[in-house]
């Protein structure tokens, strides 16, 4: 049992990271989440999304990388120089914080509309595909296959957890993140999970 919680937790850890940074796609989920529009339908096809994805990425590129020994060095590798820009990205990003505006607008929004821009903002940003399948694929296969699976479960959890947080609790988080305090706390811990990461992976890959 014990076994299983080191790959969960890294799952998780690398997952949230990945997630809870500000864009199109979180933007969207807050302020529906504000104005109490489809919020679940939102959330949870947001979730969903990631979920299939991040299935893909660890079972596939684990049928991929894991048959070539030269492959499986040269996505820790990547993985590792990834994630190491993507955490000096977000510790730039704590010196400039975005402010992020919630606001709510008249009219409530049909289910169809909703489904169809979750889908959208989900589906046409390539920074997804990246995060998902490239990346949290490269992460998921360092472990033997018994293990592969709950890496990829705690990404999926987090990813449940974040969206669903974000949805229900907008009307808490929507005054705190226009503060570009909060932004900056995020982005630097988000920074940090990602070199922590990056770490484990050079050291891996080195052994």
């Amino acid at each position: 049992m014990m076994s299983v919680i080191a790959p969960f937790i890294k799952g998780m850890g690398i997952g949230a990271g990945l997630i809870i940074a500000i864009g199109a796609q979180n933007a969207y989920v807050l302020t529906q989440g504000l104005r109490r529009n489809n919020q679940f339908v939102i959330a949870g096809i947001c979730a969903l999304v990631d979920a299939i994805l991040i299935t893909i990425g660890v079972a596939g590129m684990g049928l991929l990388v894991t048959t070539n020994p030269v492959l499986l060095q040269i996505t820790a590798w990547a993985g590792a120089a990834f994630l190491f820009f993507y955490g000096l990205s977000s510790f730039r990003a704590a010196l400039k914080p975005e402010v992020l505006e919630a606001r709510q607008s008249a009219g409530p929004e049909s289910v169809k509309k909703a489904v169809l821009t979750t889908l959208a903002v989900s589906l046409l940003n390539p920074h997804v595909y990246l995060d998902t399948v490239v990346l949290l694929g490269s992460v998921g296969v360092q472990y033997p296959e018994d293990l592969r699976i709950w890496f990829g479960v705690g990404a999926v959890v987090a990813s449940f957890l974040w969206f669903f947080s974000l949805s229900l609790g907008a009307q808490w988080l929507a005054p705190l993140f226009r503060r570009p305090v909060a932004w900056r706390v995020l982005d630097i811990f988000v920074g940090i999970v990602m070199w922590l990461i990056a770490g484990s992976l050079v050291l891996k890959a080195l052994s």
